[in-house]
């Protein structure tokens, strides 16, 4: 294992303990029922103080909610390619490595997501059609954060042409911050679920960074 790439674990292994700490810390810190239905929150203040600040805008939610398709769009297109190197090499362990990796990436993106719909931490500051949905973390922003860095780093394995994969991953990283940002300004989550969805995110992307490595460096 290079330095560089031990760097890369304990930057997994830190943002991911962070991430069991923060999750921890807001359920005990400044508890208040400050949400639809008597909901209560932690960081009271600090939510309360961020929600009135951008209020509520459906119509941004909508177009974010629309818009976390298209990562969902992306990660089944490696699919398909992972699928299409199997049936044609005829071996699984013949697909490529970054390929094998980036599924059990994914495997894992949505372990966490079903875990956080089985376990709420929140409660959304809002009603949605009514009813009350669970938002920690946010998964629209863990899905974007997830799947779009993983993205960039499959593009820049695979393309050639330099301008290109620059132009892509701007692109990418621009959509990312819209997608935060809006989902921020949308107003249907707590700022600590778009907090606590960032931190996962990053520790996932660092551990999957970490995982990628290692074959090329048996290689």
């Amino acid at each position: 294992m290079t330095k560089n790439n031990q760097k890369t674990l304990y930057t997994a292994i830190s943002m991911i303990v962070g991430f069991a700490l923060w999750t921890i810390v807001i359920q005990f810190i400044d508890i208040k029922a400050i949400g639809p239905q008597n909901s209560a929150v932690g960081f009271a203040t600090l939510n309360q103080f961020v929600h009135n600040l951008t209020g509520v805008n459906m119509s941004l939610y909508t177009i974010t909610d629309w818009l976390g398709l298209v990562p969902l769009g992306f990660a089944m297109g490696f699919a398909l390619l992972g699928f299409i190197q199997w049936i044609k090499r005829k071996r699984i362990l013949k697909v490529d490595y970054s390929i094998l990796v980036l599924g059990g990436f994914y495997v894992l993106v949505i372990a966490m997501y079903i875990f956080f719909e089985l376990f709420v931490v929140n409660y959304r500051p809002i009603l949605v059609n009514g009813i009350l949905e669970a938002s920690y973390p946010s998964t629209t922003t863990m899905l974007v954060m997830c799947i779009m860095p993983t993205t960039i780093m499959q593009f820049n394995n695979r393309i050639k042409n330099e301008t290109l994969k620059k132009l892509i991953s701007l692109s990418i990283i621009v959509f990312i911050l819209f997608m935060v940002i809006g989902r921020i300004l949308s107003g249907v989550h707590w700022i600590t679920d778009i907090i606590g969805g960032a931190i996962l995110s990053c520790g996932l992307v660092m551990l999957y960074c970490f995982v990628s490595k290692l074959k090329f460096l048996d290689r």
